[in-house]
């Protein structure tokens, strides 16, 4: 018989992580699979999904565990697919619908950090967002509209923009050895400087796939590389930015910083902390996949109580 847990999900565009706990919420396996998003309207995202929910219903049949209640934070998740989320969700784990929650993946980051009205959250991974959440359930949020329009200051932000610089210097100069150490960091990733290449690479992927340049850019930095420590200061600039427009639409209180990005160089940190001097600034190591795990034995079911009213809700 399948030892029964309490399975917590962090879907992200670059990766699907997983955790399932016990009874007393402590950890009994963990894995992750294939990224994927919430934007169940798009045929690709609907199967990147289904594919990354069968991966992770295989690796707890193989380890004799059986889903009890299934959290699942999803970044791009909204109300209109709400029902097919759901749908998704019992048909993959087996769990009733009451035995569900969704939510995007920034409000499960942030009940493992606040309490509700307790602080401000930014978040750089792939993309980028800033959220609070009041004490009324009222959620604020701020960027996080996707890399065709902004996501300033995320990996996949950080990506073009180094691209945009390596392509006005060719088109200036004609080759890129002015930005030699940048370039040459970037078309490592991508295999090649053929435009060809680099096209399919930047159009023939999704944002988690751009997003990997980022990495790139901060190992030219760490080279001194003086465009790409640009680049990172800016990324910097724009995610205290997020951290403002929350203080403006709700209230001074901690800031917390969490994602990728920020392990790229510290000079992204040193640059938020300059934008927001005076006010308490904290960069944090989330682990949105074991809050969502944990979060139905919360004992006051505050944050139980504020997702379930907002799980169909977007």
């Amino acid at each position: 018989m399948s030892r029964l847990v309490h399975l917590g999900i962090d879907v992200g565009g670059t990766a699907s992580r997983w955790v399932a706990c016990d009874q007393d919420g402590a950890i009994i396996a963990r894995g992750q699979a294939n990224g994927a998003t919430g934007h169940l309207f798009s045929p690709t995202e609907r199967e990147r999904l289904t594919r990354a929910f069968s991966t992770i219903a295989g690796a707890l049949v193989a380890q004799g565990l059986a889903a009890e209640f299934v959290t699942v934070g999803l970044t791009g998740y909204g109300a209109a697919v709400f029902g097919q989320m759901t749908q998704l969700v019992t048909d993959s784990f087996g769990v009733s619908s009451q035995h569900s929650l969704i939510a995007d993946d920034m409000t499960l980051t942030y009940a493992g950090i606040f309490a509700p009205g307790e602080g401000h959250l930014v978040s750089a991974g792939t993309g980028s967002i800033g959220l609070h959440i009041g004490a009324d359930g009222r959620y604020v949020r701020v960027g996080g509209r996707g890399i065709l329009i902004d996501d300033a200051g995320s990996g996949s932000w950080i990506a073009l923009r180094a691209l945009d610089q390596l392509y006005r210097c060719l088109d200036h100069t004609g080759s890129f050895a002015d930005m030699s150490v940048l370039a040459n960091a970037v078309f490592a990733i991508i295999g090649s400087d053929d435009w060809h290449a680099v096209r399919q690479f930047v159009y023939g992927n999704d944002r988690g796939v751009i997003g990997t340049l980022a990495v790139a850019v901060g190992k030219a930095a760490e080279q001194g590389d003086d465009a790409a420590l640009s680049i990172l200061s800016d990324a910097g600039s724009e995610l205290a930015q997020l951290a403002h427009a929350l203080i403006a639409r709700a209230q001074k209180c901690p800031i917390a910083l969490v994602g990728g990005v920020l392990t790229l160089h510290p000079s992204i940190g040193e640059q938020v902390a300059r934008a927001l001097v005076g006010f308490e600034v904290r960069q944090v190591s989330a682990d949105a996949a074991l809050s969502a795990a944990r979060l139905p034995l919360e004992e006051q079911g505050m944050w139980a109580q504020v997702l379930a009213a907002k799980s169909a809700l977007g």
